[in-house]
């Protein structure tokens, strides 16, 4: 019989990827009840909305508690030294940026010792997503307050408090050029993974600050379940407008803020200008 009669099989769909695909064999080692559980899943369940395949995302880190989600995935991961992850995230995705890159940071490692880059990344504008963990404290290192604590908040390290104003990541994530705006619950684990996953596909610098109770130091974070509510505006693109609701905003408002339109640094997402081995043969001895 002529070959001709037998149309030729039809290439198989590539298989979906599913949120386990992203996450590693490693099990999370972080206090019973810490938000940051439920945040690495909505980040593999985001990664799964977006379908990129795992070996071609990469997800860098800092040092905090936060930090660790690099590990439990399945994608290419570098866990830094402390505050420098946004400067070795941004270095990487300009280098290559076929790759979706996460930076994952908590409130000390991204907002004290990492505060400079954090103004310089919104500032560059390169299409990444910085995805920050905040429990207004200090969890890996014993309870100290960080830049986001109340000024009020009384304890056994800062006894009456620190009478320090509070550091306001969304406000200077806009002012410093930021093109993507958003804030998340991690107990709300679906809308967490949706706005990360439209944070991951809109162009340019995307920030997402996650409200992450810890509840070994700060116990009384349990009540931010009934303070967290939707924002009640739509998301906009005018920053003028952003920035009077972020600057009235109380701080448990959910949801994107603010989803610009400015030009990524390089023109946007598009094929790497070298191979890994012709920027490895570059530096052969």
């Amino acid at each position: 019989m002529n070959d001709m009669c037998h149309p030729p099989a039809l290439e198989a769909a590539p298989a979906a990827y599913a949120a386990k695909d992203y996450k590693s064999d490693y099990k999370p080692i972080w206090c019973p009840g810490c938000g940051d559980y439920t945040v690495l899943n909505a980040v593999t369940k985001a990664l799964s909305i977006v379908q990129r395949p795992p070996h071609e995302v990469a997800v860098v880190s800092g040092i905090g508690c936060s930090s660790r989600i690099p590990a439990y995935t399945n994608c290419y991961g570098f866990h830094g030294v402390h505050g420098r992850a946004l400067a070795a995230g941004t270095g990487l995705k300009v280098a290559r940026p076929d790759l979706t890159v996460l930076v994952a940071s908590g409130d000390g490692d991204g907002y004290s010792i990492g505060g400079n880059h954090f103004l310089h990344a919104c500032r560059r504008n390169v299409d990444l997503t910085y995805i920050v963990m905040d429990n207004h404290v200090y969890g890996m290192t014993k309870g100290q307050p960080s830049p986001t604590t109340e000024p009020d908040w009384d304890s056994k390290l800062s006894p009456g408090g620190t009478g320090v104003r509070s550091f306001h990541p969304l406000v200077i994530a806009l002012a410093s050029g930021a093109n993507f705006v958003a804030r998340c619950f991690s107990g709300d684990q679906n809308t967490t993974a949706e706005i990360i996953a439209a944070g991951i596909r809109h162009p340019g610098f995307s920030f997402i600050e996650i409200l992450s109770p810890c509840v070994t130091f700060r116990p009384e974070q349990r009540g931010w379940k009934d303070l967290v509510h939707p924002a009640a505006v739509a998301p906009t693109d005018d920053a003028a407008r952003a920035a009077k609701r972020i600057m009235t905003d109380d701080g448990f408002n959910i949801g994107i803020l603010y989803a610009g339109q400015r030009v990524p640094y390089g023109g946007g997402p598009g094929a790497a200008r070298q191979t890994p081995d012709e920027i490895a043969a570059e530096f052969a001895l």
